[in-house]
Parts: C-alpha cells; structure tokens; sequence
C-alpha cells in the first residue's frame, strides 16, 4: 500500500526533474510532452481525491484546497499554451507557476493532512491515487469542471481519449 504523500511526492520529483531538464535543454525534445502528460494526470488525481480530502479533514481545508485548485486552473491553462506553442509558450512562467504550486502543497498543505489522518487513511488514499493515476488524463482540460464528483465520471473519459490522441499522434 502506497501512502498518498509518498506517491504525490514521487510526482513531485519527477516534475521537478522535468522542469529542470527543461530549463537546462534548449531544444526541449520531448520534454514538454513528458511534462504536460505528469503535471495533467497528478493534477486530475489530486482534484477528483485529494484536494476533497483536505477540504473536509485538515485545518483550514477548505481554503488551502481552494488557493491549490484554483492554482491547478493555472497550470492546466499554461500547459495548454506549452503544449500548443512548444517553444514560444511563456516557459519561464509555466516553470515559476509550477514550482510555486509544489511548494504551497509540500509546505503548506501536507503538514496538515499527515496531521489529520491516520496511515491507514494515508494508505486508503495513496490507493485511490494509483487507481486514478492509471486512467488520468495526459493533457490539461482546463474547462472542465473541478467538482470531484464530475471529475470521477469525466476524467477517465478524457484520459481514454487523450491516450487514444497520445497513440495516434505517436506521443508519449
């Protein structure tokens, strides 16, 4: 059993990675397609079950999963731009924006929810994560509604479709 930090964490360091690489690679290759399928399928997890979570259980929940989705909307929207410009999309601001949201979850938001639930709630979640991670998304749908019971129906669906566009457009 994955407990739910560890595996948001994992996402972290791999978009942390991604964000460097892109920042240090001139041509950015494949990275932006890496970083635009990582940052869509963790932000689609955290809405549909992690940002419901916060909200009910941790202190201030409520506000720190508002400041966090409405963040995420950010996100999605400036890597619709990457995805759609590559190169001429504003890279500097979708680095700053992304690094801005890790930091505000792992300082803000996690100390609170280890704090509110137990492992065995960590490890439930974590689970649910996982499960969702595999039917995530791969592009932002930053027009889709954020409300978690809409997102547990809706984004699986985009994720099918976004992997069927991923295999017939030869990416990722």
């Amino acid at each position: 059993m994955t407990d739910a930090i560890e595996l948001l964490r994992s996402d972290h360091d791999e978009l942390r990675r991604l964000l460097s690489a892109l920042e240090t690679d001139a041509g950015h290759g494949g990275l932006v397609a890496q970083l635009v399928m990582a940052a869509s399928g963790h932000e689609a997890i955290e809405e549909q079950y992690f940002w419901p979570l916060v909200s009910r259980r941790v202190q201030n929940g409520l506000r720190l999963a508002d400041e966090a989705v409405s963040q995420e909307q950010e996100v999605k929207r400036l890597l619709g731009l990457l995805e759609k410009h590559g190169s001429d999309a504003p890279l500097r601001q979708v680095v700053a924006v992304i690094r801005a949201h890790i930091g505000f979850e792992e300082t803000q938001v996690w100390p609170g929810v280890q704090l509110a639930l137990s492992e065995q709630e960590l490890g439930d979640l974590g689970t649910q994560l996982e499960q969702a991670k595999r039917l995530a998304p791969t592009r932002p749908h930053p027009h889709m509604p954020c409300t978690p019971e809409v997102l547990k129906v809706a984004a699986p669906i985009a994720g099918a479709t976004d992997r069927i566009r991923d295999a017939l457009g030869g990416r990722g």
